[in-house]
């Protein structure tokens, strides 16, 4: 945790803009904005992702989400955003503390996340939720 940026940024040993806070939670505008008012929200304790995060912690920081959402749809007018989560290296986490992203998004703002689709794996749908039983 020593290292962690964000375990920094809650210490208050290195500089953010923040949006909102709570007890638990703290939202700030990300650093490397992919839009205007791009913001991440973090869980004030350390926790690397979604797999050890107590419940508890997580419906905090869920709801922190949708209080920063509401605001900007309040105050800027925002009807459109991207909330992301990546937990672990190949989902392409980069900082492992866990946090959602809010990424404010309008038509032509040159952002364009797709994800290659594979239709033919729906016939192994049986087989799939037989193994998670």
């Amino acid at each position: 945790m020593n290292n962690c940026i964000f375990c920094k940024i809650i210490k208050g040993q290195a500089n953010s803009w923040k949006v909102y806070e709570t007890e638990d939670t703290y939202a700030f505008l990300d650093i490397h904005p992919a839009s205007k008012y791009h913001t991440l929200v973090i869980p004030k304790k350390h926790y690397t992702n979604i797999f050890d995060i107590p419940e508890k912690e997580l419906n905090a920081v869920i709801s922190t989400v949708r209080k920063v959402s509401k605001l900007y749809e309040e105050k800027l007018g925002f009807q459109n955003i991207q909330i992301i989560s990546n937990s672990g290296a190949e989902a392409q986490q980069e900082v492992f503390h866990l946090h959602f992203h809010i990424i404010p998004r309008k038509r032509g703002d040159g952002q364009n996340i797709r994800h290659y689709t594979h239709s033919e794996w729906v016939q192994d749908f049986d087989e799939m939720i037989e193994k998670i039983r």
